[in-house]
């Protein structure tokens, strides 16, 4: 799924739950900008498997991979 409102939202929660704005702490995790680190949050653009790794092995090393970056499926019902 691309695109839309739901797009990793237990990643940005987790970031929320930290006192960081989400697209700051992906700024930091990949050293990218904040446009590409918002169309990551926002997906425009792909979360790669390694930029997820950078992502949790800086912030959430207890979280899996499937709870941050992995979408409900159920989502796509949500309006």
């Amino acid at each position: 799924m691309r695109g839309g409102e739901y797009m990793l939202n237990n990643l940005k929660a987790e970031f929320v739950r930290c006192n960081i704005e989400p697209y700051v702490g992906v700024m930091n995790a990949l050293c990218c900008s904040e446009k590409t680190a918002r169309n990551k949050l926002n997906g425009v653009s792909p979360v790669t498997v390694p930029e997820a790794a950078k992502i949790i092995n800086k912030y959430f090393p207890k979280h899996s991979v499937e709870y941050l970056f992995i979408e409900d499926l159920n989502t796509s019902e949500h309006k």
